[in-house]
């Protein structure tokens, strides 16, 4: 069957990339992109970094300029949502009441934040992170600094705020489930790492603990109480503690789902021409042979441009390396490679922990399956994350000792061509 009319349900980066893929692979037919947020699609990463603290204007965030859209005829209805599916009907519902055929549907729903029912969560100054609204809100709240912030969270996003509030001179304190954080996504040492930059800058933890309560007055948020009794004063608490993805419109429809909407390595559903990129997508990874989900923006760019190509029937395999990067204090990394591989392993250390520049390398059965660059010269060539990148395609056996040997250039790492 022709495809003439695609819908792609979401209007963040993997739906806006899916869009401006379609029109740049040549196809004519009726697009239209459906977002619940009011917001011109835009880019997540800046909301928790260089936007945050006000280093990026916000003319910078969007995926392609807002006039792109109608240049290109590419329906956008903001603030809308789909309801519903109708698989066999190859239609989809609106919440206005309105239905939209397809013969081709992208589900690009996102992830929402993971919610805590804490007595004193609905109180003034206590907030989850998410979107351009909340990254506004919070950077007007914590540039006037001195203020009392709890973070709720020790992952990625719960690092990079507790850096900004503490940057903008604000007293933070961080509440964490782990003995060290981030310990689950890159081991105890590099944990460590962060833990004492972070302290360095005068973050304060409370490790293991959780959040009990939270205090107010007034309808205000006052403090934190913690699973041990502690009160901390917070006049600003912030909940980050992960997300869940969308998966309510693909259950509904009959679609398979675990942990995200699962998909093939086109990106391709169960359902006849359904497809599904970015946060919500559990895709097939030809890499691995296992069902990956990202969070990451390089997932939602590629798998955005993947399930474009394999909508309009073109050969396309969503099989990009995964890719991250964050920015907290003086400290710029860049992460690529499979975490499940790494879990466990102790990395090899290329460079000094001591000195903040350094790349760390995990293997498995000798094989570098993901690799981390500590402010490493983007602008070196080699680049540190290239070399990565081609050190797990290759699957080349490498000794721990090699990788580490600076008397050696990154380029000598890789393996000679074929």
């Amino acid at each position: 069957m022709a495809v003439q009319t695609i819908v792609i349900a979401g209007g963040g980066l993997a739906g806006a990339t899916a869009a401006k893929t379609l029109r740049a692979e040549g196809f004519t037919g009726r697009v239209t992109v459906v977002g619940a947020e009011i917001h011109h699609p835009y880019l997540r990463p800046p909301l928790s970094k260089e936007y945050l603290l006000g280093e990026a204007a916000e003319d910078a965030l969007p995926v392609v300029p807002p006039g792109w859209y109608g240049e290109n005829d590419v329906g956008l209805r903001l603030g809308a949502r789909v309801t519903g599916i109708l698989p066999s009907a190859r239609t989809v519902q609106l919440d206005d009441g309105r239905s939209l055929p397809y013969d081709s549907l992208l589900l690009a729903t996102g992830a929402s934040p993971r919610a805590l029912r804490l007595p004193g969560s609905d109180l003034g100054g206590v907030s989850t992170f998410r979107t351009l609204d909340d990254s506004r809100r919070l950077r007007d709240h914590l540039a006037v600094g001195g203020r009392n912030v709890v973070m709720i969270g020790s992952g990625w996003i719960g690092m990079e705020l507790a850096a900004a509030a503490a940057t903008y001179g604000n007293n933070v304190t961080l509440l964490g489930l782990e003995e060290i954080p981030l310990a689950g996504a890159i081991g105890p040492d590099l944990g460590r790492f962060f833990r004492q930059l972070h302290e360095a800058h005068g973050v304060s933890f409370r490790l293991r603990a959780s959040a009990r309560e939270i205090t107010g007055t007034g309808g205000a948020a006052t403090g934190v109480i913690t699973d041990s009794g502690e009160l901390l004063p917070a006049d600003t608490v912030i909940i980050a503690v992960g997300v869940v993805p969308e998966t309510g419109l693909a259950e509904a429809a009959g679609l398979a789902v675990d942990n995200g909407i699962l998909t093939d390595a086109s990106l391709q559903t169960s359902g006849p021409g359904i497809f599904a990129a970015g946060d919500v997508a559990n895709a097939l990874h030809p890499y691995t042979g296992q069902h990956h989900r990202s969070e990451h923006w390089s997932n939602a760019l590629n798998g955005g441009k993947v399930a474009a190509r394999a909508m309009l029937g073109k050969d396309a395999t969503h099989s990009t390396i995964p890719y991250f990067y964050t920015d907290q204090f003086d400290v710029s990394m860049e992460y690529s490679g499979f975490a499940s591989l790494a879990s466990g392993a102790e990395p090899v250390i290329r460079g000094s922990l001591a000195d903040k520049e350094f790349i760390a390398f995990w293997q498995r059965d000798s094989r570098v399956v993901a690799g981390m660059s500590v402010n490493w010269p983007r602008k070196a060539q080699p680049s540190a994350q290239k070399t990565i990148k081609a050190l797990i395609s290759a699957r080349t056996p490498i000794t721990a000792e090699r990788l580490a040997d600076q008397s050696a250039g990154l380029d000598q790492l890789l393996p000679e061509p074929a």
